[in-house]
């Protein structure tokens, strides 16, 4: 079980020996520190919590002197040679390696049901005078009302998304950078959740 928390830099570019373009993410990934260990006969459940992000000095309220963390987040499971105090760092992963990617996807404000819901969207000829994009009937005469959990236009984005099999390229254990494969959820400096 690998599981550290990272920030997201930005997308670009690497070659491969044969000179063909792989589009990366770069995140910036710890170092975490374990800050609690949670077992069934404590607390119900098995987890282990991380810190990421310290919090300045002055920053720092009597409230979190425990915990003087940006983000504090858990993971579910233990390990046996997990200990409170120990640092999680890029280390712990391989170069090839898959590894599943969790954040928030990019907010994109009210949106139609077109481009939230991918809606088709109304005929452009044949004497069709309304809006094209707009999404149609939304109810019946029987029960008088829109059900509940109807698709309708709405504020889109802001939600977590998952990425399973992605692929590690390349480590930068002096820097903490990891090069994976692809695209992963989220803006520039979004939170981000590796778990290998």
């Amino acid at each position: 079980m690998k599981y550290i928390l990272a920030r997201k830099i930005e997308m670009t570019q690497m070659f491969d020996e044969n000179g063909k373009v792989i589009p990366v993410t770069l995140v910036a990934a710890g170092p975490c520190e374990i800050l609690q260990l949670k077992t069934k006969e404590s607390d119900g459940y098995e987890a282990v919590q991380i810190g990421f992000e310290p919090l300045k000095e002055k920053k720092v309220t009597k409230s979190v002197k425990t915990k003087p963390y940006k983000h504090v987040k858990e993971f579910r499971g233990l390990e046996d040679e997990k200990k409170v105090g120990d640092k999680i760092d890029v280390s712990i992963f391989k170069e090839g390696e898959k590894v599943k990617v969790s954040g928030l996807s990019k907010g994109k404000g009210f949106q139609g049901g077109v481009k939230r819901h991918g809606f088709h969207g109304k005929s452009a000829t044949h004497g069709v005078k309304h809006e094209h994009r707009t999404i149609g009937s939304v109810g019946y005469s029987v029960p008088g009302r829109v059900v509940k959990g109807r698709k309708m236009p709405g504020r889109t984005g802001t939600e977590r998304n998952t990425v399973k099999n992605l692929i590690i390229k390349r480590i930068d254990k002096t820097s903490n950078i990891l090069a994976i494969k692809g695209a992963i959820p989220g803006r520039r400096g979004t939170l981000i959740e590796i778990r290998g």
